[in-house]
């Protein structure tokens, strides 16, 4: 018994040392991004490991250049998020209440809907957006994204609202609440941390989107951030540094939002599976 204890305590240390240096590997290409970002020369390949001499030249340049994509995208990343959890949770909640026998396959259905790749759905919205008039618009790039949304949304949801026990909706209903009022008063405050989840996942997806910003705007006149940085580098692909700043202000809302809600997402995440 002394040996085994001895013997995990020697290995304590290294699996520590193990993982500081893998959790480097991942977060040096972070840490490259902000170092070129800070480059006076903004040149990724002559530039040093450390910036001596900073400089926020390149982030005078794209705050200037990608300042109004960035709000763009956020238009567009908040707009997802209320369109998904409008229309996800009441699905996710009428999915996990009800039995009828047809929702196994609706349930099929939703799986099979997050297996189509996204260049599909966008060339499948392009048709119907030319005809609605829809392209080329913030509206337009919301629907898109929160029908990505969407099915991931119900998933989740209805993992964590099959724990709720339809009583305190019967007992909310006895006291004169209907149906709807029930579910907002009862069913909506006690999946806060699914729902939580589930808006910041749908943030994250139509933030990080590229598929949809490509193929549903074609004039020039609405760019979400992800799209500008496309087409930055080809005008700046000798002055890296105001590109890995734009990268890193396009990382900004992300982090935050990650750090402020990671109690919750582990909470909604799980919460289906210990209810």
């Amino acid at each position: 018994m002394p040996t085994t204890l001895s013997g995990r305590r020697a290995r304590g240390p290294v699996r520590t040392a193990i993982a500081i240096v893998l959790l480097g590997l991942l977060l040096f290409p972070v840490y490259w991004m902000v170092n070129i970002s800070l480059q006076p020369s903004g040149n990724a390949l002559s530039g040093t490991f450390f910036p001596t001499h900073p400089s926020l030249a390149g982030y005078r340049s794209a705050i200037a250049d990608q300042g109004g994509h960035l709000v763009i995208s956020l238009l567009v990343a908040a707009g997802t998020v209320v369109v998904t959890l409008v229309v996800s949770a009441p699905c996710a909640y009428a999915l996990a209440q009800f039995r009828f026998r047809w929702i196994s396959w609706a349930l099929l259905a939703i799986l099979i809907s997050q297996m189509i790749p996204g260049i599909v759905i966008a060339n499948a919205l392009y048709t119907a957006y030319e005809r609605l008039g829809l392209l080329d618009s913030v509206p337009g790039l919301i629907i898109a994204n929160a029908a990505n949304a969407i099915p991931f949304g119900i998933l989740i949801l209805r993992s964590f609202m099959l724990g709720v026990p339809p009583s305190i909706v019967e007992a909310a209903r006895v006291d004169g609440a209907g149906l709807f009022r029930a579910f907002l008063s009862i069913v909506v405050p006690i999946s806060r941390n699914s729902l939580i989840t589930v808006g910041l996942f749908s943030f994250l997806f139509a933030w990080s989107d590229f598929i949809f910003a490509l193929t549903l705007t074609t004039k020039g006149q609405v760019v979400p951030v992800t799209l500008g940085i496309y087409t930055y580098l080809g005008a700046h692909i000798a002055n890296w540094s105001a590109v890995m700043a734009t990268a890193v202000l396009a990382s900004v809302p992300a982090i935050i939002l990650l750090v402020v809600a990671q109690r919750y997402i582990a909470a909604g995440a799980t919460g289906g599976a210990v209810k």
